[in-house]
């Protein structure tokens, strides 16, 4: 099925189809969908040339096609590697053999190469990449850079051990997970094995949670206390209000950094031994942070505080870093009439708050709190810190001003 067939089967009635149909359909538009990837590769490319290659083209993609930073990160570094070194790889694209996920693996399994070797190994693989898997194109371009570069396993493997970072990834109904990238080997082994062996030793008759639980809970009780099964008051922002708090309604809170989760889940999280209140005072219209109540178990920061637990999360749309692990920013600089007060404070984390340095990026914030930034093509997207409940309405007018 060729691509025209591809675009007008997408009028046809579906479930009308034959299996054979399906599947010949599904593969006319998988390779529909690589040319289109291929397309938006050179597109990205060229934004990243105009842009002198600045490290804001990573947020300006991030923001265009409303993917995760790391997603953007991702896209831009492919796609200076498909157009500058693996013409081969982005050909394949071209002809529809292979799609965007495919050619990732490719540009990072040569990104420590030369110029010369990555276009070497392109040219190995331009016949050995089609009809393969992602994994199997990665362990295939693995293999071709080591072939062609032998001397250079030593830095392969000090740019490998160079990516290495801590990763948090939000899920869905209160739970999330963490994740070393590319750790050094020989501590991640170590790692596990320690991690393995407590949660063995605690496989005991009486114990009901299973190998996999115990290995999760012994690694999150060494990373809050170092050593398994210690604990550590560990400071988390909730926001849920005193009727759920209460039992008296089911409306769900919500974690900073994380969103939305069930009421039950937050009140065992508010009722647990190390939890800590606080009061916080919103409009009842708007449902906006007015105040901040200061009794808690470590002193305030005052102005800085109040900005991070009105503010949530960082401040640029799409970015979810929690406040309290930002930067407090002037949205006017104070060096131009900026203030050190609630109404001038914003909290960005530190990539972002570089962001607003870069040429063309223009940040303004309104007397009601909403942040507008303006990319350097001009694109506009708001923010605004997001109201702890949902505005009331106001009360109705009273036909008799007698108070009797």
């Amino acid at each position: 099925m060729d691509t025209d067939t591809a675009f007008l089967a997408s009028n046809k009635e579906i479930s009308s189809l034959t299996d054979v149909e399906c599947v010949a359909l599904a593969k006319a538009a998988s390779a529909d969908i690589a040319r289109l990837e291929a397309v938006r590769f050179r597109a990205i490319a060229r934004l990243g040339r105009h842009r002198g290659g600045a490290s804001s083209v990573v947020q300006e993609v991030a923001f265009e096609l409303s993917v995760v930073d790391v997603h953007a990160a991702a896209l831009v570094s492919t796609a200076e590697a498909l157009t500058t070194r693996l013409p081969c790889t982005l050909g394949l694209m071209d002809r529809g053999l292979l799609g965007g996920a495919g050619a990732a693996k490719v540009a990072a399994a040569t990104a420590w190469l030369s110029d010369e070797n990555a276009r070497a190994v392109d040219a190995v693989l331009e016949d050995r990449l089609a009809g393969r898997n992602t994994e199997q194109i990665r362990k295939a371009a693995s293999h071709a850079a080591g072939v062609v570069d032998k001397e250079g396993a030593a830095r392969r493997t000090e740019h490998n051990r160079a990516g290495r970072r801590l990763r948090v990834r939000q899920g869905e109904s209160g739970v999330a997970s963490i994740e070393v990238e590319d750790g050094p080997v020989e501590k991640v082994t170590a790692a596990y094995t320690r991690i393995d062996r407590e949660a063995r030793a605690l496989k005991t008759g009486g114990e009901t949670r299973t190998l996999d639980q115990l290995r999760a809970d012994v690694a999150l009780d060494l990373l809050l206390g170092g050593q398994g099964g210690s604990r550590e008051r560990a400071e988390v922002f909730l926001y849920m209000d005193l009727a759920t708090y209460l039992g008296l309604n089911e409306d769900p809170a919500e974690l900073a950094g994380h969103g939305h989760i069930p009421a039950s889940l937050a009140r065992e999280i508010a009722t647990g031994a190390d939890a800590v209140l606080r009061r916080i005072i919103t409009d009842p219209l708007s449902g906006q942070v007015l105040d901040l109540g200061r009794e808690r178990y470590r002193p305030t920061a005052g102005v800085g505080e109040f900005v991070r637990v009105r503010d949530r999360e960082c401040r640029r749309p799409g970015c979810h870093r929690v406040a309290q692990a930002c930067d407090l920013d002037h949205s006017v600089p104070w060096q131009f009439g900026g203030h050190t007060n609630v109404d001038d404070l914003i909290a960005f984390c530190r990539r972002d708050h570089r962001l607003k340095d870069e040429p063309g990026w223009i940040y303004t914030l309104a007397a009601d709190g909403t942040l507008t930034i303006t990319t350097p093509t001009g694109q506009h997207y708001d923010s605004t810190p997001p109201p702890l409940h949902e505005p009331r309405p106001t009360a109705p007018p009273d036909d008799d001003p007698s108070p009797f």
